[in-house]
């Protein structure tokens, strides 16, 4: 596998910049959607006609279009092939019963095979290995970027199968800005955020806060959250730039078991945080960025006992952990057409899991190694190279050395393609390498750990065209990939092993419409075939809304159809099928003040994500939104 990565990889690496388009790429002119400006993938502000991997973009304004204080619903939406695990109407919870794990092309986040960064530091859980779905709030975003396929070149362990990456908001001009938006609906379900925004001369700060709770729609389901958000800048001159930023949120979530097996006091209190400092640099030819960060959270969690013939549990899980870390990047372009990125990423990942007494709070001895503390480090060094050789041909090619404690060094080879036939039309064609390091739980932790796990390894080879009609205010993409992984970590015989093997293919496609200055109508479809099926990934998804904004009103409707997600696997496979039909009313009081009503599942369905916790039927949210 490695090796017919590097024989491709090779070509694309000798390619002589003798021969390179004499002008800058900047130069050609952006046509429609194609002209997206993303920095996912490439460590700078790049238009995405020049990357030969697929990126896409929500904006701040689909994110707080729906009113909904996670971003995660909507991303579901707008990302194709995009699956997100959930369970009620507000909270995914964590340990047993949660949810909140996304899948993309098969390949699942709650097994750590995907990533999540923020401002593009890396962020889950330092025993688990997973993201926390409840920190992922739209107070915090200014527009989200989703790059479909690995991504370890340039974020290495666990941006296997890809990266959600959370652009954290930033102030454009001199000016304030506050925004205000409160709702409340079925199950008594709450959501208030509020927000403020300045820029004076050199400094620029944001900060809000946003409070949520629902009973959610079973007994023994509530939840409850609270977060905050800061971030400050200030520009050492025209070149140099110092930030910081803190985000914090503390949430209590109750699982209330299986429809067959109802759970009591299964109560989960959990506290996470992101913090980053940074200084970038920003000049006519070089750009870079220095930084360190840590994610850490203090987890307690009583695992509760069965409602029929249960005993009460006697002790609590608690844990700690912290993913921090440095990172160091420099883009330059030193020849005509070309542009390199050299970079170097540093973290400590750690984790301490321990039980204590319900009763007096004394921490407790475990036997079967259900308690446990780890440090392991990684370190990486990487170089990208993007070459310009025609106005029409783009290549790209990197390689990542990575180093970590336990497993090993390893390289990390990808390369790809862009050929742009006509000035609307964009084809891109790449194959790369992702991996995940095994986590403590699976090396350190309960009686199937193993010290001697490998890291998980997955190629995936890609093709995909995008354009933009003339003209029609249209514009479509289309995807095919091909994944093959293997080194999967699972459990056979009561212990962790690398076994497991993955062949998934599939076609994506997405279209946007103006239909007219009043009217905008997407859609977007994924088909995936596995040859190992995995649980919460769907054989078909697909979705398509309407958007009409006429004098005060704004309305919106969404149809979203899966078929064949496999709620188990294995001897006991179970499949569902469902269509969701979602809408939202917004109606323009005043200037500063706007009121409106949202409908979810408006079709009543009824429907299972993860298996035994059904879906709430319909629900409906009002509320108002003031900004100035």
């Amino acid at each position: 596998m490695k090796t017919t990565i590097v024989a491709l990889t090779l070509p694309l690496l000798a390619l002589s910049p003798a021969h390179a388009w004499e002008e800058q790429s900047d130069s050609i002119p952006l046509q429609g959607d194609l002209a997206d400006v993303v920095v996912t993938g490439s460590r700078e502000a790049t238009d995405s006609r020049h990357l030969p991997f697929t990126v896409s973009v929500v904006t701040r304004r689909q994110l707080t279009g729906l009113h909904r204080p996670s971003i995660l619903p909507t991303l579901m939406e707008q990302v194709p092939g995009l699956m997100v695990t959930s369970r009620g109407v507000m909270g995914y919870g964590v340990s047993g019963g949660g949810s909140g794990g996304m899948m993309l092309r098969g390949i699942s986040s709650g097994a750590g095979q995907m990533m999540v960064l923020v401002d593009g530091h890396p962020q889950y859980s330092g025993i688990y290995g997973h993201s926390i779905a409840d920190g992922y709030q739209t107070l915090m975003a200014e527009r989200v970027e989703v790059l479909r396929g690995p991504a370890s070149l340039l974020y290495g362990s666990n941006a296997m199968g890809g990266v959600v990456n959370i652009v954290t908001r930033a102030m454009p001009a001199d000016g304030f800005r506050t925004q205000v938006t409160a709702g409340a609906g079925s199950y008594g379900t709450v959501q208030a955020e509020a927000s403020t925004q300045m820029r004076l001369g050199r400094w620029q700060a944001t900060a809000g806060v946003q409070y949520g709770r629902s009973d959610n729609h079973r007994p023994h389901m509530g939840f409850e959250q609270t977060s905050a958000f800061a971030k400050v800048g200030y520009d050492l001159s025209a070149h140099w730039h110092l930030y910081a930023d803190l985000d914090l949120t503390h949430f209590s979530a109750s699982n209330p078991g299986t429809m067959q097996q109802p759970m009591l006091e299964a109560d989960q209190w959990i506290t996470r945080g992101v913090a980053s400092v940074g200084i970038g640099n920003k000049y006519r030819r070089t750009n870079g960025r220095l930084s360190v960060y840590d994610n850490f959270g203090r987890h307690r969690i009583n695992d509760g006992y069965a409602r029929e013939g249960g005993i009460p549990q006697a002790r609590l899980f608690r844990s700690r952990d912290a993913l921090a870390g440095a990172s160091w990047y420099q883009n330059a372009t030193l020849w005509a057409g070309g542009r390199l990125t050299l970079g170097a990423d540093y973290q400590r990942i750690y984790g301490h899991a321990w039980y204590t007494s319900r009763a007096t709070g004394e921490t407790l001895d475990t036997p079967n190694k259900q308690s446990g503390k780890a440090r392991n480090n990684e370190g990486a060094v990487y170089a990208d190279i993007r070459q310009d050789i025609t106005r029409w041909l783009t290549v790209d090619a990197g390689l990542r050395w990575d180093y970590h404690t336990v497993t090993g060094s390893q390289w990390i080879p990808q390369g790809g393609i862009v050929v742009r036939p006509v000035g609307t039309g964009t084809f891109k064609a790449s194959v790369g390498k992702g991996f995940r390091n095994p986590t403590m739980r699976e090396m350190y932790l309960y009686p199937p750990s193993n010290e001697d796990l490998r890291p998980e390894r997955l190629v995936c080879y890609e093709l995909a065209w995008k354009q933009h009609l003339p003209g029609s205010r249209l514009s479509y993409g289309v995807n095919v990939f091909y994944i093959d992984a293997d080194n999967i970590i699972q459990t056979v015989n009561r212990r962790n092993v690398n076994t497991g093997h993955l062949r998934n293919t599939g076609v994506e496609g997405e279209l946007r419409w103006q239909a007219s200055s009043h009217w905008t109508v997407t859609t977007n479809h994924a088909w995936l075939h596995m040859k190992s099926p995995v649980v919460a990934a769907p054989v078909y998804k697909g979705y398509a809304s309407a958007s009409m904004h006429y004098g005060r009103w704004t309305a919106t409707a969404g149809l979203q159809q899966v078929c064949g997600l496999y709620t188990s696997v294995g001897q006991d496979e179970r499949q569902e099928h469902f269509t969701l039909l979602n809408a939202q009313v917004q109606y323009r009081l005043a200037d500063p003040v706007h009121v409106w009503l949202r409908g979810d599942n408006l079709l009543a369905q009824h429907y299972e994500i993860n298996a035994g916790y059904p879906m709430p039927k319909a629900t409906v949210m009002a509320g108002f939104s003031v900004e100035f």
